[in-house]
């Protein structure tokens, strides 16, 4: 955006009308004509920079690394029962520290794009996840279920129950 503002102060230099400017850089004559302002009154200096773009953030550099020291300490030094972040937790833990809140929804901005933080799924392990070593749930049953109707002298009948209907049609 910069150099195409500084093309347009070489283009007023030499002389081009702000609608020749605004085709050639495929702008809005609006914009032209505020850089021809501001180009007529400063010349190339006021074209240099547009300044920051957006809303400044609410949170310092300083104010961020506390937040990321805090955040670090855990939970539990917070006075929660568990270890599970969640981004209302998060919020609450950054307002604790610096005064400034958030909506939940913006704290996960502030933790990726500011803090350089990812989202992390704690690792649950199934109750019925097999060891190494260990026959599967299913084999056991089976293998009773086997020597049962062997002592029985019985059949054994795998039925899926998609097939089956609870009253008669």
């Amino acid at each position: 955006m910069e150099e195409r503002r500084k093309k347009a102060a070489r283009l007023f230099a030499r002389g081009r009308s702000q609608a020749d400017v605004a085709r050639e850089l495929e702008v809005s004559r609006q914009s032209v004509s505020r850089w021809y302002a501001e180009w007529s009154a400063e010349w190339t200096s006021a074209l240099s920079k547009a300044g920051r773009a957006g809303r400044l953030p609410k949170l310092s550099p300083a104010q961020l690394r506390r937040v990321a020291t805090e955040l670090e300490k855990g939970l539990r030094s917070h006075g929660y029962p568990t270890d599970l972040w969640t981004l209302r937790r998060v919020g609450e833990v950054i307002e604790k520290t610096t005064g400034v809140s958030y909506h939940p929804g913006h704290v996960w901005k502030v933790l990726r794009e500011q803090l350089g933080w990812s989202r992390q799924r704690p690792a649950r392990r199934a109750v019925e996840r097999r060891r190494r070593g260990d026959r599967p749930l299913g084999e056991t049953a089976v293998a009773e279920g086997k020597r049962d109707a062997r002592r029985r002298n019985a059949w054994i009948c795998f039925q899926d129950e998609s097939g089956s209907a609870s009253c008669p049609l």
